[in-house]
């Protein structure tokens, strides 16, 4: 067991969780938050591109109203509870052991996936919980090894906040040592932008 989530998989590098995501405590917002800043568009995953020819319902462009997610302590649950079903229940695995290809996006149905496949997954049960999908974006990452990873960025009213199947826990973007390169587009999943830098400080209070 723990040899197969300490393998190195294909750019996403998966670790056994040793916390426990954190219970809900008010998620305060202290003078650390921020949301990262997105520039201009950039190319799109190939990955995504051919996930979307198979699930085009999946992928429809254009949101009826861009929203970020209000963060109280019921969304916060859904978060951590979704989060470590996936990260429990998917088994890590490369594109090339699975499908003899590199950069195959699909939803891991046979229980089986690398990081993408753990994101799309987690997305896809986030918005049937209810969560606005203009909030759920897939994210590019280069990880501390320098190695593409990808990771789910949940923007809320209190930051921008990472689901990662390296971890059980959910943290702000930047605890998390990772590099950002580049994103869904709020208005549009099918538009990628570019992030990085992160805007001024923002307080927000506790409910």
């Amino acid at each position: 067991m723990q040899g197969r989530w300490t393998t190195v998989l294909g750019g996403c590098a998966l670790a056994l969780a040793t916390v426990l995501a954190p219970a809900w405590h008010g998620v305060r917002a202290g003078p650390q938050l921020a949301y990262l800043t997105e520039a201009g568009t950039t190319s799109v995953p190939i990955g995504w591109a051919q996930f979307c020819e198979l699930n085009a319902a999946d992928c429809q462009a254009r949101p009826a109203r861009v929203e970020n997610v209000t963060l109280s302590r019921a969304v916060w649950t859904q978060l951590v509870r979704i989060n470590a079903h996936v990260n429990a229940t998917v088994e890590p695995v490369t594109d090339i052991d699975q499908y003899g290809a590199d950069e195959v996006w699909t939803y891991p149905i046979s229980g089986r996936g690398d990081c993408e496949d753990y994101v799309l997954l987690k997305k896809q049960m986030l918005i049937r919980a209810g969560l606005p999908a203009s909030a759920l974006l897939i994210t590019v990452v280069r990880d501390r090894k320098g190695e593409g990873h990808a990771i789910l960025t949940v923007k809320t009213d209190r930051g921008d906040y990472v689901l990662d199947n390296e971890t059980d826990e959910i943290r702000l973007w930047h605890a998390t040592g990772y590099r950002f390169v580049k994103r869904q587009s709020q208005d549009d999943p099918n538009r990628w932008v570019t992030v990085g830098p992160a805007t001024a400080p923002t307080a927000v209070a506790s409910p």
